[in-house]
């Protein structure tokens, strides 16, 4: 299969760095190095969140924007993705830094259970996140935790609240949610091509499941997403040294399978974004 596949680099998100890995990148330089090392190994997408110093996650747009500048300094081409998930912040406060036009941004189109708490998405703050998507030209990644995400997504699309091609995440493996189930990921790669054949998509597999739902995207002819967010293990018995690490392991199985790792010029064609002059 020669159709390249694009690598996410998701390197932090709400991870704690003291008890599980002293490598996850908390402040924005040392976000900044790790999505570098990452972009060197072969992601050309980063999925960004920010800290506060206590180091609990925030919405702060100037985080955000110091973040997205060290990126595109260091970077060249990369494809900036911002998080406008539940750890962000509550209600609007999620979308405050989409003013900020990064190239990308998640976007969940349903509810569901996470260990502790209901991971909660109003149909009205779905709405409203997808017209500040629309309006700084941003191209949502969707972000499915179970099937009834796939099919709003697909009406959005249809009525025009989500204009042009999409791109899917399949997100496998949370605790509650769904988990990462063979038979499951083959029905929501058949309902994508059946509700939006155009669409592109991608999966994460969250914990062990990682490396597997890597894999199964890989011979599938999907794209991956990998990092510290969602794993900071190689195996059960050792801590990934870097993301950048989880990217190479990534990218090594892109070669077993005969996929080239997409460049971040070639990402950017596949998702229809604009080239970088």
């Amino acid at each position: 299969m020669s159709k390249p596949c694009i690598i996410c680099v998701a390197m932090t998100g709400a991870v704690p760095r003291k008890k599980d890995n002293p490598a996850v990148p908390i402040t924005v330089s040392e976000q900044v190095d790790a999505i570098h090392e990452s972009f060197e190994a072969g992601a050309s997408i980063a999925h960004c969140h920010v800290r506060n110093d206590d180091e609990s996650p925030t919405s702060d747009p100037e985080k955000f924007a110091h973040l997205k500048e060290g990126i595109e300094r260091h970077c060249p081409g990369m494809i900036v993705q911002f998080s406008t998930g539940g750890r962000t912040g509550t209600g609007r406060e999620r979308g405050a830094m989409l003013s900020l036009r990064p190239e990308m941004a998640s976007l969940t189109t349903g509810s569901n259970n996470f260990p502790g708490r209901v991971y909660e998405n109003a149909p009205e703050l779905i709405d409203w996140l997808a017209e500040e998507m629309r309006t700084y030209g941003i191209k949502p990644e969707i972000e499915a935790f179970d099937l009834g995400h796939i099919f709003h997504a697909a009406a959005m699309n249809r009525d025009g609240r989500i204009p042009g091609s999409l791109y899917i995440q399949f997100v496998m493996g949370v605790k509650n949610a769904m988990p990462v189930d063979r038979e499951v990921f083959d029905f929501y790669i058949r309902t994508v091509n059946r509700l939006m054949p155009d669409a592109e998509w991608c999966a994460a597999g969250i914990g062990p499941g990682q490396i597997v739902v890597n894999e199964w995207c890989i011979a599938e002819g999907g794209h991956c997403r990998t990092g510290f967010e969602d794993n900071v293990r190689l195996d059960r018995d050792r801590l990934a040294p870097s993301n950048a690490a989880l990217v190479a392991r990534t990218a090594n199985l892109c070669e077993r399978y005969g996929r080239p790792v997409a460049s971040p010029a070639q990402a950017r064609e596949i998702l229809g974004l604009s080239p970088v002059s």
